[in-house]
């Protein structure tokens, strides 16, 4: 019996010692598969053949600006995650990118453990990088200079009195979620405020739905420009290895409600490292989370208040 307690006290000792060093590990939002020299439009149907291949569903595509295409994916992993958490629908999906920089075309996509903690959500998601880590290819992570622990993730904002994960925009409410489901849908199909829809994936056994939403606007046109994706990742996205898989933005029905994460936050989560002021800073975008609220309250439906 008490050679049985040992061991029992011995093994709890061994978790209180590797828990936190599993916690402490800091992770990075993206993952770089490849860089080499070669034809965009060719390395983008390689890849979305391989992820087909490896058992992911294409939800959707699009290219937000020229060199620059995204792959939306899911699989049952996923689905069954985003089943099991709290507005779960963010982390449904992850995306791939292909860019084409000065002629290197570097292929990389979403960390999914990151994602995962950054949605709080409550299944562990390393079975879907190990997948497309495999068909890929996995050169590191990439990112910001230093990365963010679990916990860190799941309590993130970007500074004092910025929106956290749990403060999202309410763009839109209806009698049910069938109706908000169609009603996204059909507010979608105007393309207002140059919103597009991207790609949607309905999350099994909940009311939870999923939508990406493309946004574009004349990025010569002050009115326009601080919503479009050309012209926010222009100013946020200049290190070498692009971060284009940060996009594109989402709308999440829950119920009878559509859903966005606030700009200041979902900019930031894959951009912690961005600087307040300065070249290539949140300053150069700061009408963008307004503009963004804007273009995806449109889209769902909703009718815009000014803050």
């Amino acid at each position: 019996m008490f050679r049985s307690l040992s061991i029992a006290i011995a093994a709890l000792a061994m978790m209180a010692i590797s828990l936190p060093v599993h916690a402490a590990d800091k992770m990075k939002p993206f993952f770089l598969a490849s860089k080499a020299a070669g034809d965009a439009a060719a390395v983008t149907t390689d890849v979305t053949a391989k992820l087909q291949s490896a058992g992911f569903e294409i939800a959707g595509a699009y290219s937000p600006y020229t060199g620059a295409h995204v792959i939306i994916v899911t699989n049952d992993a996923l689905k069954a995650a985003a089943a099991q958490s709290e507005f779960g629908a963010y982390g449904v999906v992850q995306r791939v990118s292909i860019t084409d920089v000065n002629g290197e075309v570097q292929v990389a996509y979403t960390n999914p453990n990151y994602m995962a903690a950054a949605y709080r959500m409550n299944a562990d998601l390393g079975a879907v990088s190990t997948a497309l880590s495999g068909v890929l290819g996995n050169q590191g992570e990439f990112g910001p200079k230093d990365g963010l622990t679990d916990a860190e993730l799941r309590e993130y904002h970007y500074a004092f009195l910025m929106e956290y994960f749990d403060d999202p925009s309410k763009l839109a409410s209806y009698d049910s979620y069938a109706a908000a489901v169609a009603g996204v849908e059909a507010a979608l199909a105007n393309n207002a405020e140059g919103a597009t829809k991207i790609a949607r994936v309905d999350v099994p056994g909940k009311e939870e739905t999923y939508f990406a939403v493309g946004l574009s606007g004349d990025v010569t046109n002050t009115d326009e420009k601080f919503r479009a994706d050309q012209f926010i990742m222009g100013e946020i996205d200049f290190k070498d290895v692009r971060s284009t898989a940060h996009l594109p933005y989402e709308i999440v029905v829950s119920g009878n409600k559509a859903y966005a994460l606030y700009a200041r936050f979902r900019i930031a989560i894959n951009f912690p490292d961005l600087s307040m002021m300065g070249d290539n800073s949140f300053m150069n975008i700061m009408a963008s989370p307004e503009a963004i609220r804007k273009a995806l309250t449109v889209a769902a439906g909703g009718e815009f208040k000014a803050k």
